[in-house]
């Protein structure tokens, strides 16, 4: 059994000061959602055991802001910044994802961006948690998190439609308690 969660970054400022996107921040209520939802994985453990994160500014901030709500709750994962998640398409994605293998992890965050993410959610969905698919279907939001499992003792064998959604959680959903 593999666990994925795919979080994409939180809320940024319009423009960076640099005037290159790679650069945007968060804003003050990025800080925030990235928090909650940190807590929310720390409140929901297992936690997870490799993070691989975007370079862009917003995708770091927002794993930074989320592991330190998740201080002293689960055991520090492993992290890795990689590049080839900025604007990446499901398939670049999948392909970073599938390169966890070499670390053979049992549990996943991905922190990443849209479309790429909210396409890849929707790709990997097989069946699942009916409230949360449709939360999903509908927008993967700014600190949006979507969390699989995969029926697979290796995550090459994560693909398209063999995912099992078990929420899909967003700052919003939080704040409603609409979430456990």
């Amino acid at each position: 059994m593999r666990r994925l969660m795919l979080l994409r970054h939180a809320k940024t400022e319009t423009d960076a000061p640099s005037g290159r996107d790679q650069d945007r921040r968060l804003d003050e209520r990025g800080h925030q959602d990235a928090a909650m939802t940190g807590d929310f994985i720390a409140s929901h453990p297992p936690g997870p055991e490799l993070v691989l994160v975007s370079t862009a500014v917003r995708a770091q901030q927002t794993w930074e802001l989320a592991r330190a709500a998740m201080q002293d709750r689960v055991p520090a994962p492993q992290v890795e910044s990689v590049p080839e998640l900025y604007a990446a398409e499901p398939m670049q994605i999948l392909h970073q994802i599938r390169l966890a293998a070499a670390l053979d992890p049992k549990r996943l965050l991905v922190v990443g961006h849209n479309p790429g993410m909210h396409e890849l959610a929707l790709a990997l969905i097989a069946h699942g948690d009916a409230d949360a698919r449709h939360e999903l279907m509908r927008n993967m939001p700014t600190s949006g998190l979507a969390i699989f499992d995969f029926d697979t003792d290796d995550w090459g064998g994560v693909s398209f439609a063999r995912g099992h959604l078990l929420a899909f959680v967003t700052p919003k959903l939080l704040k409603q308690g609409s979430v456990d």
